[in-house]
């Protein structure tokens, strides 16, 4: 299980990077052609806009996996003995799984079903919408997996490694 952590860290970690480098590029572009060209392209807007969903919600992802660097209120989960530090942990990881399986993996599997089979269409790059919202359910998973290797980690650690 943690050479999986390790690889799908590395993978997201190099999406991530991959997909903040193309919004920058697409930015930078739609600058260029509104100020210099003077005429706007008429993709990049949308391309910045599904490129910045799909950085949240994988950024999102990431974060959940890395345990230092997230957000959290743990001034009065520090002040427990360590045994019920644990639990605590385990209980806001299984609370985390349930709401990524329930929102996002079933929720977000509905919508790109929905939009799919609708049809939808982007305006300006004719890209199934579908696609673009398929990153919903994928992440959701994503943070199941990370959520139960947090478990494990929990029933595994030592008092200075959690």
């Amino acid at each position: 299980m943690q050479k999986t952590y390790k690889i799908l860290n590395r993978a997201i970690e190099g999406l991530l990077v991959l997909i903040f480098s193309l919004l920058v590029l697409d930015v930078v572009w739609q600058v260029v052609s509104r100020y210099v060209v003077g005429q706007s392209s008429s993709f990049t807007e949308e391309f910045a806009r599904f490129s910045l969903i799909w950085l949240t919600v994988l950024g999102a992802a990431y974060i959940n996996g890395q345990k230092e660097g997230h957000l959290s209120m743990d001034f009065l989960l520090a002040k427990l003995p360590m045994d019920k530090q644990k639990r605590r942990q385990r209980i806001i990881q299984v609370l985390m799984a349930i709401f990524a399986l329930v929102i996002m993996v079933i929720g977000g599997g509905n919508l790109v079903y929905t939009t799919l089979k609708l049809g939808q269409l982007s305006p300006a790059l004719l890209l199934p919408l579908g696609y673009v919202y398929a990153i919903v359910p994928i992440c959701g998973l994503i943070i199941i997996f990370f959520s139960f290797y947090h478990i494990k980690i929990t029933f595994n650690a030592n008092h200075n490694e959690y």
